[in-house]
């Protein structure tokens, strides 16, 4: 055999030998490839979900905070202390009187500024109440509860509004007034007006 015919003998085999080797590198390449893509979109996926578990767990604790916030940072009440109350009482067997510090609550800090400005009209008012009671009107918790209301009414009135009192229960009609003329209807009142005195608070209470 001659030396052209080895060449020619050789040569296609030397190509049949580079051509696995190409497409294991085109294969190698196109497995990189697909890995790295793969790779890159579950770091993707997963860095997404992680963000969507953080915000809506961010949500909730916003929500909770939001929801802890209007049920436990309730707006603290605003106090106005008076000067303590020293007055004669209406007993007429002895000579009687009383020794009472009171405070107002108030739901409105402004309301209690301007309460300031009328001091002199409020104190003239509460102690207008006191002097027409009674020791033993006063020794009494129903008494104390009645004070406490006729002061929150009081104590708004130089501020122009109005609260009216509320009615006592009224009585059976006795047998001799059965044959009484019926009494009217009354109208339906008007609403109530809002009263910015939430409480009276009593700091001491001294009858002598």
């Amino acid at each position: 055999m001659s030396a052209a015919a080895v060449d020619a003998v050789e040569v296609p085999n030397k190509a049949k030998r580079k051509l696995p080797k190409k497409l294991v590198l085109i294969v190698a390449a196109v497995v990189l490839l697909l890995a790295a893509g793969g790779g890159a979109a579950l770091y993707l996926m997963k860095k997404k979900a992680a963000e969507a578990a953080a915000a809506e767990e961010g949500d909730d604790s916003e929500e909770l905070v939001h929801a802890s916030a209007k049920k436990d940072h309730k707006a603290p009440p605003n106090f106005l202390p008076l000067d303590a109350f020293v007055v004669n009482l209406a007993d007429r067997d002895q000579e009687r009187f009383a020794q009472i510090g009171v405070t107002l609550q108030i739901d409105d800090p402004k309301v209690a500024e301007e309460l300031k400005l009328y001091m002199p009209a409020i104190r003239n008012g509460v102690l207008m109440i006191l002097s027409h009671k009674t020791s033993a009107e006063l020794l009494e918790r129903s008494g104390k509860e009645k004070l406490a209301a006729e002061i929150m009414r009081e104590s708004v009135r130089p501020l122009g509004i109005e609260i009216e009192a509320e009615d006592e229960p009224a009585s059976a009609p006795a047998a001799a007034d059965a044959e009484a003329p019926p009494v009217k209807k009354k109208r339906k009142k008007a609403p109530a007006e809002h009263n910015p005195v939430e409480h009276v608070h009593f700091s001491s209470f001294i009858i002598q």
